[in-house]
């Protein structure tokens, strides 16, 4: 299957290297040097193409989406700091019937820490003496603060009932791949539960598998879905 990457930067070269293991062969590559505008956004360019993977910037990323489905070319979004405009890229994926798949983490690793967070919060819910709070550290070059993740990470505690202020904080420094943690703390002790990334490389590799699913699908299809079903 052929592959086009939109957005060409430390991601996006790692997809590169790791798409053959996935049956996967670049076909185009758009950036900011051919795609500034979104002219490379075309009929021609993308004539071939299975599937496309944008890790671009977040204020590119909704147009990209917006062009990539008018294509009909199934979409796997890597890029964060975009939620607030979900209803605009759920709206063209279901007005073209072009699939997309979206997710603020594509760690395999980091979407079974989502679900522990979960139980953990709905576990301690009826528990008032626990208060909680989300943590998360990035290299200095991530857009976006607090990140996706952490954002879902909250989003999973509150979706479990646990309804008592969350302290959210966030640091930026280094070259740090990204660490999360969420904490549970009262008078007698404390609960902590950590996910800490090595590298980018977890990120590239559930991206490229849910690139590799979403060929012939149609729908809107949070990366979790794939790996563990709708909840």
């Amino acid at each position: 299957m052929k592959l086009a990457l939109i957005g060409y930067g430390k991601m996006g070269k790692m997809l590169e290297a790791l798409a053959p293991e996935y049956g996967l062969s670049v076909g185009l590559i758009l950036d900011e040097h051919n795609n500034a505008n979104f002219e490379g956004l075309t009929a021609e360019n993308f004539a071939g193409i299975d599937v496309a993977i944008e890790f671009s910037i977040p204020t590119a990323t909704v147009r990209n989406v917006e062009a990539l489905t008018a294509l009909r070319v199934p979409v796997v979004i890597g890029t964060t700091g975009w939620l607030d405009e979900m209803d605009r890229v759920r709206k063209a994926s279901e007005t073209h019937g072009s699939p997309v798949v979206w997710s603020p983490n594509y760690s395999v690793g980091v979407n079974v820490f989502f679900k522990l967070v979960h139980e953990a919060a709905r576990l301690l819910k009826e528990q008032p003496e626990y208060g909680a709070y989300a943590w998360e550290i990035h290299h200095d070059e991530k857009k976006d603060a607090p990140s996706g993740t952490l954002l879902k990470l909250v989003d999973e505690m509150k979706t479990a009932g646990y309804g008592r202020t969350i302290d959210v904080s966030s640091n930026r420094a280094g070259r740090v791949p990204g660490t999360h943690e969420i904490g549970f703390d009262s008078a007698a002790d404390t609960i902590t539960l950590r996910h800490t990334a090595r590298s980018r490389e977890g990120f590239a590799r559930g991206a490229l598998q849910a690139a590799k699913w979403v060929v012939g699908k149609q729908g809107f299809y949070e990366f979790s879905e794939i790996l563990f079903g709708a909840r």
